[in-house]
C-alpha cells in the first residue's frame, strides 16, 4: 500500500507528439538513362514553348498575347473574345480527359514529367549540381562549418535561381503584356503596379517551390498526389518493385552466385532510394509520394548491368502482370480497357468538334440592344421611332465594312450617322441607330423586326460572298 501511494504521487510525465513529420532534407542522385533522357526532353520542349512563344511575332504583333485590358485572347492566326468562353470550356474538358487518360494507362506521366513543379525542380537542381557537386559533395557542404568558400557558393547559386525565378515570372507576365514593351519597362523602372507584383510574385513562387519546397509541394500540397488512388486499377502501368525476383536482397560480389547464397537480384545499394526526388523506397510498393518520374528504373538499370543481371527488377508494369507473371504483350493488350477506350473517344470527339467548330466560325458577332427610355417615341406625322445600339464585332484580323439594313414592318426606315461602318481587324463599336415607322391601323404593341448586317472586306482580297448576319428585335408601337 505504502509503495502504490509513492507512485500515486509520483507526477506524471506528459508525452508531446509532433502532427506532421519534421522535413529530412532530400539530395536526389543523378542518373542517367532512358527516363532520364525523356525527362529532359520534356523540360527543353516545354521550356522552349514557355520561354519562346511571347517573342514570335503574327500580323505584326506578338503571336500569343492574352490582352485582358482589351478583353481579347490572340493566339497565332485566332481572336478569342468573351464571347467565346466555349472555347475555353472545350480546353478545360481536353485538359480534365487527357489527365485521366494518362492517369489511368500509367499513373502519374503528367507529374514526372510534364508538371511545372517537376520541370523547375529539375532545372533548379541541375544548378545546384553544377555550382555544389554531386550529391555526396552537397550533404559534405551543409555540414561543413560556415566559411568564405561555402558562403561563395550558397550565395552564387540561390543567384542563379533567383535570376531564372524572375526571367520565369516576367515571361509569364509577358503573355498578358506584350513582351517587347514590358522588357522596356523594366529597363526604364517604369512597370506598372500589377505588372511589378505578378512579376515578383510569380518569381518568388518559382523560387521558393523549385528551390526550397521541392517535393514538398507534391507531397503535401498539390491534390492530385491525394485523390490519384481512385484513378487507378489493377490494369494501370505504375513503377513497380518486382519482389518474387528482387526478395531476399543483401549485398554480395559481382561474381557471387546468388543462388547459392540464397538471395534475389537486388543488392541493397539503395541507388533507387538515392535518386528518388521524394525519397521513397519503392521497394516498399506504391506510395502516393511518387511522382512516376522512373528515376529509380534507370537507377536500378545501371546497377543490374554492373552486376551482370537482366534487367527490369524495378520498372513499368501493372498489378495484374506482376502477380500473375505476364508477359509485355499480354500485359499491354490488357491497358487498352473499355475505361481507357471510352476516355481516347470522348478525347477525339471533343477534339474533332473543336476543330470543326474554330473552322466554321463566322468572323463577325453582332448583338441588338434595344433602349428602354423612352420605349418609344411619336413625332407629329404619326410615325414612331425606337432607338437600339448595335454592337458590330469583326472578331478575325480583316478589315471589313458593314452596311446595315432593317426589316419586318411596312414603311421601316433607319437613321444612323454610322452606315456604313468601316472596322479593323479584332475591332468592334457601339452603332446607335434609330429606327422610325408608320404603324397601320389597329397595330400596338411589341413587334418583331430584323437587322441584317452585311459585311464586306476592304483592303484585300473581296470575299466570295459577303458575310450576311441577321439579329431579331423588337418595335414597340405605343
Amino acid at each position: 500500500m505504502q509503495v502504490k501511494a509513492v507512485e500515486a504521487a509520483k507526477p506524471v510525465q506528459a508525452e508531446e507528439q509532433t502532427l506532421y513529420e519534421i522535413r529530412r532534407k532530400i539530395y536526389p542522385r543523378a542518373v542517367s538513362g532512358h527516363f532520364a533522357s525523356a525527362r529532359w526532353a520534356m523540360v527543353l520542349l516545354t521550356q522552349l514553348i514557355f520561354y519562346g512563344l511571347p517573342w514570335l511575332s503574327w500580323n505584326d504583333r506578338q503571336a500569343v498575347l492574352f490582352d485582358l485590358a482589351s478583353r481579347k485572347f490572340y493566339i497565332f492566326g485566332l481572336v478569342f473574345w468573351p464571347q467565346d468562353i466555349v472555347y475555353l470550356t472545350v480546353i478545360l474538358i481536353l485538359a480534365a480527359y487527357s489527365l485521366f487518360l494518362f492517369t489511368a494507362v500509367a499513373g502519374r506521366l503528367w507529374c514526372g514529367y510534364a508538371c511545372p513543379q517537376t520541370v523547375y525542380t529539375e532545372i533548379f537542381l541541375w544548378i545546384e549540381r553544377r555550382v555544389e557537386g554531386e550529391r555526396l559533395a552537397r550533404m559534405k557542404l551543409d555540414k561543413a562549418p560556415l566559411s568564405a568558400a561555402k558562403v561563395g557558393r550558397k550565395v552564387l547559386k540561390h543567384g542563379l535561381w533567383i535570376a531564372l525565378a524572375l526571367w520565369t515570372g516576367f515571361t509569364f507576365v509577358g503573355y498578358f503584356t506584350p513582351i517587347q514593351t514590358l522588357l522596356a519597362d523594366v529597363f526604364a523602372l517604369g512597370t506598372g503596379p500589377w505588372e511589378t507584383f505578378w512579376m515578383l510574385f510569380y518569381g518568388f513562387a518559382t523560387y521558393g517551390n523549385a528551390g526550397w519546397m521541392r517535393e514538398q509541394v507534391c507531397k503535401y500540397m498539390c491534390p492530385y498526389a491525394r485523390f490519384q488512388g481512385v484513378m487507378f486499377d489493377p490494369d494501370t502501368l505504375v513503377i513497380t518493385y518486382d519482389k518474387d525476383r528482387g526478395e531476399p536482397r543483401g549485398a554480395r560480389s559481382k561474381s557471387a552466385d546468388p543462388v547459392k547464397q540464397g538471395l534475389g537480384a537486388c543488392v541493397d545499394c539503395g541507388i533507387c532510394v538515392q535518386v528518388c526526388p521524394t525519397g521513397i523506397d519503392i521497394r516498399n510498393g506504391l506510395q502516393y509520394e511518387c511522382i512516376g518520374c522512373a528515376a529509380c528504373i534507370d537507377g536500378c538499370n545501371q546497377v543490374m548491368d554492373k552486376m551482370g543481371y537482366d534487367r527490369g527488377l524495378i520498372r513499368y508494369a501493372t498489378e495484374n502482370a506482376v502477380k500473375q507473371h505476364l508477359d509485355r504483350g499480354g500485359m499491354f493488350r490488357r491497358v487498352l480497357r473499355p475505361r481507357v477506350l471510352l476516355y481516347t473517344g470522348i478525347l477525339l470527339a471533343v477534339t474533332i468538334a473543336a476543330i470543326v467548330t474554330l473552322a466554321h466560325r463566322v468572323p463577325v458577332k453582332v448583338d441588338v440592344i434595344r433602349d428602354r427610355v423612352p420605349m418609344a417615341a411619336g413625332s407629329g406625322d404619326g410615325r414612331v421611332e425606337n432607338v437600339y445600339r448595335l454592337q458590330v464585332m469583326n472578331t478575325d484580323e480583316t478589315p471589313r465594312r458593314f452596311t446595315i439594313t432593317v426589316a419586318g414592318m411596312p414603311g421601316l426606315t433607319l437613321d444612323s450617322r454610322e452606315n456604313p461602318v468601316e472596322l479593323g481587324g479584332a475591332r468592334s463599336r457601339m452603332i446607335p441607330v434609330r429606327v422610325n415607322a408608320v404603324p397601320s391601323a389597329g397595330v400596338h404593341g411589341s413587334q418583331s423586326i430584323e437587322f441584317t448586317v452585311k459585311a464586306e472586306t476592304i483592303g484585300g482580297a473581296p470575299d466570295p460572298a459577303p458575310l450576311v448576319i441577321v439579329e431579331t428585335a423588337r418595335f414597340v408601337v405605343p
